[in-house]
């Protein structure tokens, strides 16, 4: 059993937002969380895009395989990120539950990724690492 802080980030199809939250705290973190992410309706695999512009910072989610959210995942979470206001969850989650509002990338280009991963990015050290 870790002791560090799970952090659980959801979207719709576990391809694309959810994806990117997780790698950006693995990235930014530097092992003091336990970041991973699901989704409602999970997609075949992760977005290109969002993980060409992972790769840019050194990380490889390329594949990685985009899984649904289970009750037990929002359980154990201490925190969960909904990606997404709105999504129907298959239970309530017991940590803190933050709710940011980010388009779906599903037919971005990586150019036009780059500024939600920022984005995402400056959420994550505003309210997960620097709070």
């Amino acid at each position: 059993m870790s002791d560090k802080p799970t952090v659980l980030f959801i979207c719709k199809h576990n391809a694309g937002r959810s994806q990117l939250g997780a790698a950006l705290l693995e990235v930014a973190a530097d092992d003091r969380y336990t970041a991973t992410s699901a989704g409602i309706a999970p997609a075949a695999e992760v977005n290109p895009s969002i993980a060409a512009t992972v790769a840019e910072l050194g990380l490889d989610i390329s594949g990685r395989t985009p899984r649904k959210v289970t009750p037990d995942q929002l359980d154990e979470a201490d925190v969960v990120v909904l990606m997404k206001p709105g999504l129907d969850l298959p239970g309530t989650p017991s940590g803190r539950v933050l709710q940011w509002s980010f388009p779906d990338p599903d037919s971005w280009s990586p150019d036009d990724v780059r500024p939600m991963r920022d984005a995402v990015a400056a959420r994550i050290q505003e309210e997960l690492l620097h709070p």
